[in-house]
C-alpha cells in the first residue's frame, strides 16, 4: 500500500481507540451503578435495574446505533456525530453486560464479610466501597477484560454511519486497492494487536488488585506482617 492508503488506515485506528475509550467509560459507569442497583435492598430499585438489563442485552447493538442516530435525534431537534451516537449506543449496550457482571462479582462475596461490616456499624456505602468492591473487583477483572475485547470488535459496527473507523477505512483501502484480501488480512492484525495489548493491561490490572487484597504486594517480612492491624472478621478488607 502506498503512503496515503497507510496514513488513511492509521486514522482509522485512531478513531477506533477514541471510540473504544470513550464507549468503554460509559459502559464501566454504567456496569457499576447499574451493577450495584441490581442488589439494592428496594424491589423496584432492582427492578428498574433488572428491566434496563434486559432491555439492552435483549436487543442488536447494530440496531441500536441506527435507533440512536436516526431516530433519536428527531425526537429531540438535534443531531449527534457519528463518533458521539457510537459512543452513547455501544456504552449503553455493553454497559448492561457488564452490570451483570458487577452484580455477580457482589455476590459473590461471602456473606460473613457483609456481617462484619454491619457488626461494625458501616453505613451500606462504606460496606459497598470498604469490604464489597475491593474483594469483588478483582474477581470481576477476567469477564470486563473479555466484555473489552467484545467492545473493540463491536466499535467495527459504527462503519454504517459513515463514520472513519478502521473497518471503515479499510473497506476505503479495498475500494482503491480492488484487493481484498490483503487489507482485510491487515484489518484482523490490527484488531488482534489492540485486543492483545488490552487483554495484557486488564491481566496486569488483574494481579495489583488481587495482590493489593490479600496483602501479597508489595513483599515484606514477617515481622511487618505482625505488625499489620486488621479488623477481626472482615478478612483484611478493611484496615
Amino acid at each position: 500500500m502506498t503512503s496515503g492508503l497507510w496514513e488513511l488506515v492509521l486514522q482509522g485506528v485512531w478513531v477506533t481507540i477514541q471510540l473504544l475509550v470513550l464507549s468503554a467509560l460509559l459502559a464501566t459507569a454504567v456496569s457499576f451503578v447499574v451493577g450495584v442497583a441490581r442488589t439494592h435492598r428496594l424491589w423496584i430499585v432492582r427492578f428498574l435495574a433488572g428491566f434496563y438489563t434486559e432491555v439492552f442485552r435483549g436487543t442488536s447493538a447494530l440496531v441500536m446505533i441506527f435507533w440512536v442516530f436516526f431516530v433519536l435525534p428527531p425526537a429531540f431537534g438535534w443531531q449527534l456525530v457519528p463518533l458521539w451516537a457510537g459512543t452513547l449506543a455501544l456504552g449503553l449496550t455493553y454497559g448492561a453486560y457488564g452490570a451483570e457482571i458487577v452484580r455477580g462479582g457482589l455476590n459473590a462475596v461471602s456473606p460473613a464479610q457483609r456481617e462484619a461490616g454491619i457488626a461494625l456499624s458501616f453505613t451500606p456505602w462504606q460496606r459497598l466501597r470498604l469490604v464489597l468492591l475491593p474483594q469483588a473487583v478483582p474477581e470481576m477483572i477476567p469477564p470486563f477484560s473479555n466484555l473489552l475485547v467484545e467492545l473493540l470488535k463491536g466499535t467495527a459496527l459504527v462503519s454504517v454511519m459513515g463514520m472513519g473507523d478502521l473497518a471503515f477505512s479499510g473497506n476505503l483501502v479495498r475500494l482503491a486497492l480492488q484487493e481484498s484480501a490483503e487489507i482485510y488480512t491487515y484489518l484482523l492484525l490490527i484488531y488482534f494487536v489492540i485486543a492483545f495489548l488490552l487483554t495484557r493491561v486488564m491481566r496486569g490490572l488483574e494481579k495489583k488488585l488481587k495482590a493489593g487484597v490479600t496483602g501479597k504486594a508489595p513483599e515484606r517480612g514477617p515481622e511487618a506482617e505482625l505488625e499489620r492491624p486488621e479488623v477481626a472478621g472482615v478478612g483484611g478488607a478493611v484496615r
